[in-house]
């Protein structure tokens, strides 16, 4: 499941679903904005701060429902990928979920909660250069991962800043591709896909 940064559902967030898709999964790429495409970071923050937390927590909870009934094994699980916005929210699901969520993987998302439920295994891609999230907020989110037993296998990447990974104005390739090339060897190791589990 991707979960998407305040910019909403865009071109670059459907491509991402489709390169994970390619890989083996089935994806699911819920529209947490209701079709709402903020054109700034000022618009983006006012559109977050009038959404109601439990719209939000309600719709995110429902397409992890949605995405078991729809693969071709229910009973398997999940792995979200979040960025920004999306990666909060991917690491609050892990713990609200446990029993569904099997892995987590943030970009330049953080939170502060308990996380002794979770049985997820945890990536993180930051930059060094974020306006938004401080290495401090990096660290805080990897502790309190950490003091609930979870793996976690964090990077930081230099010169870089929030948004990175996505399309626009603050998108590094080299940054991104390496991202890309860590996530896949995740997903793949924590969940292999169906067409990898059949051939062992």
């Amino acid at each position: 499941m991707i979960l998407h940064s305040w910019w909403g559902l865009t071109d670059g967030v459907k491509d991402l679903a489709e390169r994970v898709a390619d890989l083996g999964y089935t994806v699911i790429a819920p529209d947490l904005l209701g079709g709402v495409r903020p054109e700034s970071a000022e618009q983006g923050a006012e559109l977050l701060a009038e959404i109601s937390p439990d719209e939000l927590s309600g719709l995110v909870i429902s397409s992890a429902h949605t995405l078991r009934a729809v693969s071709a094994d229910e009973t398997k699980p999940i792995i979200v990928i979040g960025l920004s916005m999306g990666g909060t929210m991917a690491l609050w699901l892990s713990a609200r979920l446990p029993e569904s969520i099997t892995g987590v993987v943030t970009f330049y998302g953080t939170q502060s909660i308990d996380f002794d439920s979770a049985e997820a295994s945890y990536q993180g891609h930051f930059g060094d250069q974020d306006h938004i999230v401080d290495e401090e907020d990096r660290v805080v989110t990897e502790s309190f991962i950490r003091l609930g037993e979870n793996e976690t296998d964090f990077h930081v990447y230099e010169g870089v800043g929030h948004w990175f990974f996505e399309p626009g104005d603050h998108h590094d390739s080299a940054a991104s591709d390496l991202a890309w090339e860590r996530m896949a060897a995740f997903l793949t190791e924590r969940l292999p896909p169906a067409a990898a589990a059949s051939d062992s």
